[in-house]
């Protein structure tokens, strides 16, 4: 007698295996489970290759000209929250944290915190911990928002440079940044730059 082409020579149908497996896997944390859920990442989507590509090849170019015009100075422009800065410029044009009035306004006014905290209880990394805190609340009230500026406040407690030296030197380095942030938002890829200047 023929078997039918649904029905396996065991008697049982051909299709009743995969749909036991799927609901075992179901059951063990398939795709519509609430452990695969959990697992689910809320990330925002990668963006392009060309968008990334353009945001990394702006932000070493931006880096390597606060290098550059440094060496040409005798000076040292590039601060490690000024690399911080240039991820938010380049990497993330369209939020507040990465307009110009915040990463030059934010800068400014944290290495100014600073400079107060280094005035008033010296060097150490107690001192620096609160310059940092201080920073926090001195950007918001002035809006002028900006994350990686509150390092800018720990580095002056714990470097100790001269206010009148660093604080242009920092301000040209922001403006550079912004500069070339300027450029790379009117590349016609991804989103333009700035979203408002002040």
């Amino acid at each position: 007698m023929a078997t039918d082409s649904a029905t396996a020579s065991n008697g049982v149908p051909a299709n009743a295996g995969a749909a036991t497996e799927s609901s075992a896997a179901d059951g063990a944390g398939g795709a519509g489970s609430p452990a695969a859920k959990r697992l689910t990442s809320k990330a925002p989507p990668r963006p392009g290759a060309i968008v990334i590509a353009l945001a990394t090849g702006f932000a070493v170019a931006a880096l390597l000209l606060l290098v550059g015009v440094g060496s040409l100075i005798g000076q040292v422009l590039l601060v490690p929250p000024l690399a911080a800065s240039a991820a938010l410029v380049f990497g993330a044009p369209a939020l507040p944290l990465s307009q110009p009035r915040s990463v030059v306004g934010g800068q400014l006014l944290s290495a100014g915190t600073g400079f107060v905290v280094l005035a008033v209880a010296g060097s150490s990394a107690a001192a620096a911990a609160v310059a940092g805190g201080l920073a926090l609340g001195v950007m918001m009230a002035a809006r002028t928002p900006h994350s990686p500026a509150a390092a800018t406040a720990v580095i002056v407690v714990l470097t100790e440079p001269r206010a009148l030296t660093f604080l242009p030197l920092l301000a040209l380095a922001c403006g550079l940044l912004v500069l070339v942030g300027v450029v790379a938002g009117r590349s016609g890829r991804g989103v333009r730059y700035p979203a408002y200047w002040w």
